[in-house]
């Protein structure tokens, strides 16, 4: 096995590994937020509009989250900085 293949396995592992770590915890996060804002709206419906804007910052600030390890997993697969390095390597 060369190394270029090595790196690509590597960087396969790493970016299923990030998306399934990186996405168990901010969806539930965003169940409980949802559980959350619909306890404290039957509660209290008059300030359902407050608490739904409330809770839609909330979930884009926890989405964001998954988002970054989304970006993470595409630079490791499509644009991982040991390829060049390898190939540099490898034909020099």
């Amino acid at each position: 096995m060369n190394e270029i293949s090595l790196i690509g396995m590597i960087s396969v592992f790493t970016a299923g590994l990030t998306m399934a770590v990186g996405s168990i915890a901010p969806a539930l996060g965003e169940g409980r937020a949802v559980a959350q804002a619909l306890s404290a709206i039957a509660q209290q419906p008059d300030e359902a509009n407050t608490i739904t804007r409330t809770l839609f910052v909330g979930l884009a600030m926890v989405e964001s989250t998954a988002i970054y390890c989304f970006v993470i997993a595409m630079i490791l697969i499509f644009a991982n900085p040991f390829w060049d390095y390898v190939i540099a390597r490898a034909g020099g």
